[in-house]
């Protein structure tokens, strides 16, 4: 058994097991099922649980992979499958309402979500289901459907709005509202004497704007007997009411302004919720469509990228995008890959880097060898990802959906009781309170506060995704900027997490270079990090390990190593190792030796005999320990000739990323397994003030719930390497995960992701969610205050038909949308040279 791409002769099953929230989850699956036989791919999907088994039906079945599911534990909701339509002209929640009340009503349909921010709705059907009736119901709504092709991660496309049958019937029906106007209050007001004329432009002018509510509302009255029929009391129907009920009680123009002004509005609103899928939209079409193939026998051949094969030997040219994530295999070229990681730098690329799909040639050619089908690429998770993040509803929109099934209902029995009470009770005028009662009827539908949550999150999560960080919902978006107290793992995340050179100094008359080839070559057998560390930086220098004869190498435990180079005994290890050489007596025994290098003193002489030196020692190597650097003493068994220190190096933007952060009233926690020595100087070295050391997981995750514990309402962020702190990172209220780009357990763990090992970009996503929050606040309350001082109006005559239509409901869509597409201007700063070199 192995994940290795299926053969041919598998079969795909694709179950939904909502328990397998967790990577440990996903583990005891895949563990069950790899103890049948006939397994040919496993693909635990734990962000949206579902699990992909590829199998052989002549080997097992079915209900075999049931049963090994259910035997890890985990209950399986059905065996349905999802159907993906597109509904472009679905751009509200009145809208999926009656989506959904219409596609409930159709056999076989289970769960039904609507993503009116995408233009899409997911179906769940029984096996065997038919798409035909799905469409065929959304259209009965009054909605244009097509299926979307499985694979196919697009949201709706475009439409021709302003060329579309009901901008022209908008269109033809202001023009109609104009000529009325003109018969009505023109020609009296040129000459009251024209009499029988002036009777007959009048009737014309009625019948003008008879026609206009016919042509510009026909639309709205399509749309409100659909509403009627799926039982949602929503603007359509409301509105076709309206206009219905001002023809029929002799107001002609009123009810053709309402249809004008609303039909203007929609296409409005259809026009502006185009321009916010379009972030979306160009997100999901970084991929390419093609894809260029060498065969074995050296021939190219031009391919669809969604019919590429794990194997495949891809060829990419200057200003060509990569097809797919995989491992180049020839060739050198810089890469932009501001898609994935949003770095506007390009990486040079090289013989056994990994890339990404989508990811852009600058110059340079290069073969990749395919290491991910089209559908499992990073940028394909990214898109999945942005895309279930739409499904989730935060706590706000929540609220403002419970509101708004309290609010409309309320407003509409107000409105009917202005327009009738009054008349009734007093004498009052049937007209002018008819009117007041119309008023009423606009203003109950809360369509511009239903959308004013929803259109914000999409706009700012496609906005950081784009800027390489992906955020897994509106209610993380949200927790990121709510967030006062910040925990930071050190290794990976302050730190690159891989052990370099920082020091070289020389005694004993070598010079730094020499210092390092010895040691480069005494180390070259081992495989410790340090030695790691010190073989590469001899290497990066052109110092060439390699070159020197070494024999006799021997680890002396607990101290260093040893090796003959050209023929002399060379010694790399701890200081006190050269203490114990003097009584090795030329023994490769090692002993404790016993003197403190601290207590000694410090004499600044270059050239150094065996005591002189290791005074020099005593000064040199504490300053270099208490800066967190692992220090080795490179000699013979004369004396040192030289000191080599080794640290894990703190990432250049992070002294700059954290002043940033406390700048914005964050409070910054440094939490570390490491030593205090080296906690403490990193911290100090990044101007953090407080941090935790010797750390073991469980502890991380104690001092998470005490950070949470320090207040009423604590908001405690944590970001790490979304592995080795899972439990820390699931405890927080939100967790961050560094260098997710490629890393299947990072993107399904993490509520945030930074795409690359940029904390650069932790700033950007304080900031973007701050604002972000801001503008969920403004459209929220803004909504609802506008609504309620038209309410409170209209009853007084105040408030008009027409600032209902043009203020509350046109004006206020586009308001609350436009205001949510600021969220893509939000960019990361970049901090500039002098800081990093300051930091």
């Amino acid at each position: 058994m192995s994940d290795a791409d299926p053969a041919d002769s598998s079969r795909t099953l694709e179950l939904r097991v909502p328990e397998m929230d967790c990577p440990s989850c996903a583990g005891k699956v895949r563990n069950s099922l790899e103890r049948l036989e006939g397994i040919d791919g496993i693909d635990p999907r734990v962000t949206s649980g579902r699990l992909v088994v590829a199998y052989d039906p002549t080997r097992t079945s079915e209900s075999e992979i049931r049963e090994r599911v259910r035997a890890a534990g985990y209950a399986i909701e059905s065996a349905a499958a999802e159907r993906s339509l597109s509904v472009p002209e679905m751009d509200c929640p009145s809208c999926a309402t009656k989506v959904e009340n219409a596609l409930a009503d159709v056999d076989g349909v289970g769960r039904i979500e609507t993503r009116p921010a995408t233009g899409r709705v997911a179906v769940e059907t029984a096996p065997g289901t038919d798409v035909e009736p799905l469409v065929e119901a959304v259209e009965s709504a009054g909605y244009e459907a097509s299926s979307i092709a499985d694979g196919d991660d697009g949201v709706a496309e475009p439409t021709a709005v302003w060329r579309s049958r009901r901008a022209v019937g908008t269109g033809v029906g202001a023009v109609l509202v104009a000529v009325g106007m003109v018969l009505q209050f023109g020609f009296p007001a040129l000459d009251p004497t024209l009499g029988a004329i002036g009777g007959r432009s009048y009737a014309l002018s009625q019948a003008a704007f008879v026609a206009a509510a016919a042509v510009a509302g026909a639309p709205i009255l399509r749309n409100g007997y659909y509403s009627a029929r799926n039982r949602s009391l929503d603007i359509d129907f409301l509105m076709g009411v309206g206009i219905v009920a001002s023809v029929a009680a002799h107001h002609p123009f009123e009810g053709a302004m309402l249809a004008v002004l609303f039909s203007v509005a929609e296409l409005l609103e259809r026009f502006s919720m185009d321009r916010a899928r379009d972030s979306l939209r160009e997100l999901m079409e970084l991929s390419p469509d093609t894809a260029t193939v060498r065969r074995e026998d050296g021939t190219e051949e031009e391919i669809p990228a969604d019919d590429l094969e794990v194997g495949d030997r891809v060829v990419v040219r200057p200003g060509e995008k990569i097809p797919a994530d995989g491992v180049v295999l020839e060739g050198s070229s810089a890469v932009d890959q501001s898609p994935i990681t949003g770095e506007s730098v390009p990486e040079d690329k090289e013989p056994g880097d990994e890339v990404f799909a989508g990811t852009i040639l600058e110059s340079g050619y290069l073969e990749v060898d395919v290491e991910s089908a089209a559908d499992d690429s990073t940028i394909a998770r990214i898109v999945r990802t942005v895309e279930d993040a739409e499904r989730e509803r935060t706590d706000r929109e929540q609220f403002v959906d419970r509101f708004a099934s309290v609010y409309t209902p309320i407003v509409v029995v107000l409105a009917v009781a202005v327009a009738a009470l009054p008349p009734l009770l007093t004498g009052a005028s049937w007209n002018a309170w008819f009117l007041r009662g119309l008023t009423l009827l606009v203003i109950a539908c809360p369509c511009a506060f239903v959308i004013s949550t929803p259109v914000s999150v999409v706009s700012g999560i496609t906005s950081a995704a784009k800027n390489g960080v992906l955020i897994k919902g509106g209610r993380h978006l949200e927790a990121v900027g709510e967030s006062d107290v910040l925990a930071v793992d050190k290794t990976g995340t302050l730190t690159t997490g891989e052990l370099s050179v920082t020091d070289v100094v020389p005694l004993e008359g070598a010079d730094a270079d020499e210092v390092l080839r010895r040691a480069g070559a005494v180390e070259r057998r081992s495989e410790h990090p340090v030695a790691r560390a010190i073989v590469d930086r001899a290497a990066d220098r052109g110092l060439d390990p390699d070159g020197a004869t070494v024999a006799a190498f021997e680890a002396l435990t607990g101290t260093g190593v040893r090796a003959d180079v050209d023929g002399t005994a060379h010694y790399v290890g701890k200081p006190d190792l050269f203490e114990g050489l003097a009584d090795l007596e030329h023994t490769h025994a090692t002993t404790d030796g016993g003197l403190t290098l601290e207590s000694m003193g410090y004499e600044t002489d270059s050239q150094c005999d065996r005591e002189g030196c290791l005074d020099v020692l005593g000064e040199v190597v504490p300053d270099l320990e208490a800066e967190g650097k692992t220090v080795v003493v490179v000699g013979t068994e004369d004396g040192p000739i030289g000191v080599v220190a080794v640290a894990d190096r703190v990432r250049p933007e992070a002294k700059w990323a954290v002043s940033r952060l406390q700048e914005r009233g964050v409070r910054v926690v440094m939490l570390t397994g490491d030593n205090e020595g080296t906690a403490r100087a990193i911290a100090d070295g990044v101007g953090i003030e407080e941090y935790h050391a010797e750390l073991l997981p469980d502890e991380k995750l104690e001092l998470i719930r005490e950070l949470k514990g320090e207040s009423d309402e604590p908001r405690v962020a944590m970001i790490g390497d979304g592995i080795n702190d899972a439990p820390a990172l699931a405890t927080a209220d939100v967790g961050v995960a560094m260098g997710a780009a490629g890393t299947d357990t990072a993107l399904e763990t993490a509520d945030v992701a930074l795409m690359s090992d940029d904390l650069s970009r932790l700033p950007y996503l304080y900031a973007l969610s701050r604002k972000a929050t801001g503008v969920i606040r403004q459209n929220v309350w803004a909504s609802l205050a506008v609504k309620a001082v038209l309410a409170a109006g209209a009853p007084f005559g105040i408030v008009t038909v027409i600032h209902a239509v043009v203020v509350g409901d046109m004006g206020m869509s586009l308001g609350v949308t436009g205001n949510a597409m600021r969220l893509a201007g939000v960019e990361p700063e970049t901090p500039d040279e002098k800081a990093l070199e300051s930091d």
